[in-house]
């Protein structure tokens, strides 16, 4: 580090004004935060720890690109500020660039090789990567290292339970609850393995760290997640209820989810994406077939339907891979000027070359996520289903799979699910529950302006006659039938969902109607859902939806 840059960071740490824009940071104080850094930069916008303290205040809440412009700045300025640098594998890192974010963290572990935060980041983008041999072989190395981490026990059992090694994922969460009995989410990651039993010892110590005082808001629900799940496998069923409606309610606090904006931004799709405008852009786009998107709402089977398609020769699957959702986020931007719908405008206004740049640049995105020479992959985000629309135009030979499952066993197992991130719907019965109807509604408006665009799996259906349906679908892919798809739960392949151990067995119907143990409390859900309970599973109409009628 440049003898200047020691000296001006030096005089940083004794500055009044940046120690007091720190302190605010500290006590999470971010408007105070913001609006010292910005006088400061606006006086002195070489300063480069302000311009880092600033890049902190972007990530916190979640403006990682105006981070990363930012940090970007200060190492243009200062190349050798290894806390900017790190700062930036982490925003990148946010953003889904492993693929840069790594080549920064090389750089930095050049100097510093054996930093155990360097390592622990290395080991998170090299999952982010798919690259799971080699982020268990860091994870176990600096364990080895540092083993009363608690935090870094449990990423270690995430990554095990990914690629199916769940006795050795079981034993990294019970050493993270060793170290930390308070740790809620190695608790629920236990629970979320979907196989653990947990005992009557198990059931105490969880009620334990829930009475300690100054636990944790996300201890709490995670507890709250795991008792759910250790009470409901008991057939406790109202104090299990009781645990997911506390979980639920507490995790809903922290969101800021609009379930009318919902139901407008699928206005807005159905307004857009009319049989008319497709027509008008038939042939263009990106020609390669390589893309299957899985969509719909999180347990309704799509990780079942991506692990029999990956047991097929020709397909791979990868992961909810985010990399749509950005693209539809970028042109959605607007600036602060803009008003009316710039989504809309946006792609109303994409020409022919455009269309065809976006699908590569998908492409592009989701290449480091393949890991073999199969020519099919498997892109199982289920928020997708509101840019059905726009896979079509930029990958008009793409699949889309619609996986659907009854809405109340579907809305409650969602609701019993804690997400680490992107579900914001879900922690609320009627959120959900109204949900699930906007998503509907909007591939009934798909089916009656793309017909047979999108194919569609029940749940139940598949449970019940499973070589029938999988033809169906093989036969939807273009795919020829291959006995392996029979014995998906024999595939070996790593699984990052919430259903990765239940997708290593055979077909199971108990799950199908396990939501009328808790039907007394379900209320809000099925006032919510009204007449679409009926309909199931003939939702093939628009009108169908509206929960008015």
């Amino acid at each position: 580090m440049p003898a200047s840059l020691d000296a001006q960071l030096e005089d940083s740490a004794n500055d009044p004004e940046l120690i007091t824009a720190a302190l605010a940071l500290n006590a999470n104080d971010l408007p105070k935060a913001e609006a010292i850094l910005r006088a400061r930069l606006k006086r002195d916008p070489l300063e480069v720890a302000a311009i880092r303290m600033l890049a902190e205040v972007a990530g916190r809440i979640g403006r990682y690109a105006d981070a990363e412009k930012l940090l970007r700045r200060a190492l243009d300025l200062a190349p050798g500020f290894d806390a900017a640098r790190h700062n930036l594998v982490v925003a990148l890192h946010r953003q889904n660039k492993s693929a840069e974010a790594l080549t920064h963290l090389d750089d930095l572990m050049s100097r510093d090789a054996n930093a155990p935060g360097y390592r622990i980041l290395r080991a998170a983008i090299l999952v982010r990567l798919g690259d799971y041999p080699q982020a268990l072989l860091v994870y176990a190395a600096v364990l080895a290292d540092h083993p009363l981490q608690p935090a870094s026990w449990m990423s270690y059992g995430h990554a095990l339970k990914t690629v199916g090694r769940q006795t050795d994922s079981i034993a990294a969460y019970r050493r993270a609850i060793a170290i930390e009995p308070t740790l809620g989410e190695a608790w629920w990651s236990l629970a979320n393995l979907k196989t653990v039993s947990f005992d009557a010892a198990d059931i105490a110590a969880m009620q334990a760290a829930l009475a300690t005082p100054d636990v944790a808001d996300a201890d709490c629900y995670h507890l709250d997640f795991a008792l759910g799940k250790a009470l409901e496998d008991r057939a406790e069923y109202p104090a299990s209820f009781a645990h997911y409606a506390a979980g639920n309610a507490l995790r809903r606090t922290e969101l800021d989810y609009d379930a009318d904006e919902t139901s407008a931004n699928v206005e807005r799709s159905r307004a857009l994406y009319t049989a008319g405008f497709f027509a008008a852009r038939a042939g263009q786009g990106c020609p390669d077939p390589d893309p299957i998107f899985v969509v719909g709402l999180p347990r309704s089977g799509s990780t079942l339907i991506e692990q029999i398609l990956s047991s097929h020769s020709r397909v791979e699957g990868t992961t909810e891979l985010p990399d749509l959702l950005a693209l539809a986020r970028r042109l959605g931007a607007r600036d602060a000027a803009e008003t009316g719908d710039r989504f809309a405008d946006r792609v109303a206004a994409l020409d022919p070359d455009e269309l065809r740049a976006l699908g590569q640049e998908y492409l592009d995105l989701t290449r480091p996520q393949r890991r073999s020479e199969r020519p099919l992959f498997i892109d199982k985000m289920p928020n997708n289903f509101i840019h059905a629309g726009l896979i079509h135009l930029i990958l008009p030979n793409a699949k889309i799979i619609d996986a659907r499952r009854h809405p109340l066993g579907c809305c409650f197992s969602g609701f019993k699910q804690h997400f680490a991130r992107g579900q914001s719907f879900s922690y609320d019965l009627g959120d959900i529950g109204r949900y699930w109807a906007d998503y509907a509604k909007l591939m009934a408006h798909f089916d009656e302006v793309l017909p047979g665009r999108i194919h569609r799996v029940h749940y139940e259906q598949l449970v019940a006659e499973p070589e029938a349906e999988i033809r169906r679908l093989l036969d939807y892919c273009g795919l020829e039938f291959e006995p392996g798809v029979l014995d998906f739960h024999r595939t070996e392949r790593a699984v990052r969902t919430a259903s990765s151990e239940q997708v290593r067995q055979p077909l199971y119907a108990s799950a199908v109607d396990h939501w009328q143990h808790y039907a007394e409390w379900l209320t809000p859900l099925v006032e919510t859902l009204g007449p679409l309970l009926d309909k199931y599973p003939i939702v093939s109409q628009p009108e169908d939806t509206d929960l008015a009628k």
